[in-house]
Protein backbone atom coordinates (compact mmCIF):
# COMPACT_ATOMS: atom_id res chain seq x y z
CA UNK A 1 0.00 0.00 0.00
CA UNK A 2 1.19 3.72 -0.86
CA UNK A 3 1.81 6.18 1.61
CA UNK A 4 1.87 9.77 1.90
CA UNK A 5 2.89 11.04 4.80
CA UNK A 6 4.52 10.88 8.11
CA UNK A 7 1.62 9.86 9.70
CA UNK A 8 0.49 6.36 7.57
CA UNK A 9 3.71 4.94 9.22
CA UNK A 10 2.99 3.16 12.99
CA UNK A 11 5.94 1.70 15.03
CA UNK A 12 6.25 -2.10 14.87
CA UNK A 13 4.86 -2.05 10.87
CA UNK A 14 6.86 -4.37 8.87
CA UNK A 15 8.53 -4.41 5.53
CA UNK A 16 10.12 -7.50 4.02
CA UNK A 17 11.99 -7.79 0.45
CA UNK A 18 12.33 -10.79 -2.19
CA UNK A 19 15.65 -11.90 -2.57
CA UNK A 20 18.05 -11.31 -4.75
CA UNK A 21 21.45 -13.84 -5.54
CA UNK A 22 24.79 -11.68 -5.21
CA UNK A 23 26.59 -12.56 -8.42
CA UNK A 24 30.61 -12.29 -9.44
CA UNK A 25 28.99 -9.37 -11.72
CA UNK A 26 27.69 -7.66 -8.99
CA UNK A 27 31.64 -7.85 -7.55
CA UNK A 28 33.64 -6.81 -10.53
CA UNK A 29 31.42 -4.17 -11.54
CA UNK A 30 31.27 -2.92 -7.45
CA UNK A 31 34.98 -2.81 -7.94
CA UNK A 32 35.07 -0.83 -11.02
CA UNK A 33 32.77 1.48 -9.79
CA UNK A 34 34.10 2.32 -6.42
CA UNK A 35 38.11 1.54 -7.46
CA UNK A 36 38.18 -0.83 -4.42
CA UNK A 37 39.36 -3.92 -6.12
CA UNK A 38 41.18 -5.77 -2.54
CA UNK A 39 41.93 -9.31 -3.49
CA UNK A 40 39.52 -10.72 -0.98
CA UNK A 41 36.94 -9.35 -3.73
CA UNK A 42 38.69 -10.02 -6.50
CA UNK A 43 41.57 -12.74 -6.25
CA UNK A 44 40.21 -16.52 -5.81
CA UNK A 45 43.81 -17.89 -4.62
CA UNK A 46 44.00 -14.63 -2.22
CA UNK A 47 40.63 -15.37 -0.88
CA UNK A 48 40.89 -19.41 -0.67
CA UNK A 49 43.75 -19.08 2.23
CA UNK A 50 41.95 -16.67 3.80
CA UNK A 51 39.74 -17.80 7.11
CA UNK A 52 36.52 -17.48 4.22
CA UNK A 53 38.11 -19.91 1.78
CA UNK A 54 36.40 -18.68 -1.18
CA UNK A 55 35.68 -14.73 -2.19
CA UNK A 56 33.27 -12.32 -0.50
CA UNK A 57 31.19 -9.29 -1.34
CA UNK A 58 31.76 -5.92 -0.12
CA UNK A 59 29.93 -5.30 2.80
CA UNK A 60 29.07 -1.59 0.95
CA UNK A 61 28.19 -3.62 -2.28
CA UNK A 62 25.76 -6.01 0.10
CA UNK A 63 24.53 -2.61 2.40
CA UNK A 64 23.29 -0.98 -1.19
CA UNK A 65 21.80 -4.07 -3.15
CA UNK A 66 19.45 -5.33 0.18
CA UNK A 67 18.40 -2.21 1.54
CA UNK A 68 17.48 -1.06 -2.47
CA UNK A 69 15.70 -4.34 -2.19
CA UNK A 70 12.74 -3.04 -0.13
CA UNK A 71 11.98 -0.79 -3.08
CA UNK A 72 10.70 -3.39 -4.99
CA UNK A 73 7.49 -3.06 -2.93
CA UNK A 74 6.04 -0.35 -4.74
CA UNK A 75 6.93 3.16 -4.89
CA UNK A 76 6.11 4.91 -1.42
CA UNK A 77 5.86 2.11 0.32
CA UNK A 78 9.18 2.16 2.33
CA UNK A 79 9.24 6.05 2.33
CA UNK A 80 6.30 8.11 1.74
CA UNK A 81 5.80 10.58 -1.14
CA UNK A 82 6.10 12.86 0.90
CA UNK A 83 9.89 12.07 1.78
CA UNK A 84 12.34 14.64 1.97
CA UNK A 85 15.41 13.18 3.01
CA UNK A 86 17.92 10.03 4.10
CA UNK A 87 18.95 11.11 7.42
CA UNK A 88 21.37 8.71 8.62
CA UNK A 89 22.23 4.69 9.40
CA UNK A 90 23.55 3.85 13.02
CA UNK A 91 24.71 0.89 14.61
CA UNK A 92 25.80 -0.29 11.07
CA UNK A 93 27.48 -4.21 11.82
CA UNK A 94 28.78 -6.53 8.80
CA UNK A 95 28.02 -9.74 10.96
CA UNK A 96 28.49 -12.51 8.46
CA UNK A 97 30.07 -12.71 4.99
CA UNK A 98 28.35 -12.84 1.51
CA UNK A 99 29.40 -15.27 -0.45
CA UNK A 100 29.05 -15.35 -4.33
CA UNK A 101 25.79 -17.66 -4.87
CA UNK A 102 24.49 -16.00 -1.59
CA UNK A 103 20.56 -14.54 -1.74
CA UNK A 104 19.78 -11.65 0.09
CA UNK A 105 16.52 -10.24 1.37
CA UNK A 106 16.01 -7.06 3.46
CA UNK A 107 13.48 -6.74 6.63
CA UNK A 108 12.79 -3.50 7.97
CA UNK A 109 10.47 -2.42 11.10
CA UNK A 110 9.91 0.94 12.11
CA UNK A 111 10.77 0.86 15.82
CA UNK A 112 10.50 4.86 15.71
CA UNK A 113 8.25 8.19 15.19
CA UNK A 114 9.74 11.63 16.10
CA UNK A 115 8.28 14.93 15.31
CA UNK A 116 10.29 17.29 14.31
CA UNK A 117 8.00 20.31 13.43
CA UNK A 118 4.78 21.11 11.74
CA UNK A 119 5.88 20.14 8.64
CA UNK A 120 8.62 17.03 8.99
CA UNK A 121 9.03 13.96 11.36
CA UNK A 122 11.61 11.34 11.43
CA UNK A 123 10.67 7.96 11.01
CA UNK A 124 13.62 5.24 12.72
CA UNK A 125 13.98 1.57 10.92
CA UNK A 126 15.11 -1.15 12.31
CA UNK A 127 16.94 -3.03 9.65
CA UNK A 128 18.20 -6.29 8.69
CA UNK A 129 19.92 -8.13 5.79
CA UNK A 130 19.90 -11.88 6.11
CA UNK A 131 20.80 -14.61 3.40
CA UNK A 132 19.14 -17.71 1.92
CA UNK A 133 19.66 -19.67 5.40
CA UNK A 134 17.48 -16.92 7.59
CA UNK A 135 21.30 -15.64 8.66
CA UNK A 136 22.04 -12.13 9.80
CA UNK A 137 24.49 -10.40 7.28
CA UNK A 138 23.98 -7.13 8.28
CA UNK A 139 22.35 -5.27 10.49
CA UNK A 140 21.79 -1.06 11.08
CA UNK A 141 19.28 1.26 12.59
CA UNK A 142 18.09 4.38 9.45
CA UNK A 143 16.19 6.99 9.93
CA UNK A 144 14.87 9.22 7.34
CA UNK A 145 12.76 12.90 6.90
CA UNK A 146 9.35 12.55 5.41
CA UNK A 147 7.01 15.77 5.43
CA UNK A 148 3.92 15.43 7.70
CA UNK A 149 0.16 15.53 6.84
CA UNK A 150 -0.61 18.91 6.40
Amino acid sequence: MQKEYYEDYHPGERFSSPGRTITETDLILFSGMTGDWHMMHTNMEYARKSRFGERIAHGMLILSIGTALLFRLGDNVLFPKSFIAFYGIDKLRFVKPVLIGDTISCEAEVIGMEEKDVNKGIITYDTRIKNQRDELVVLMIQRIIAGRRP
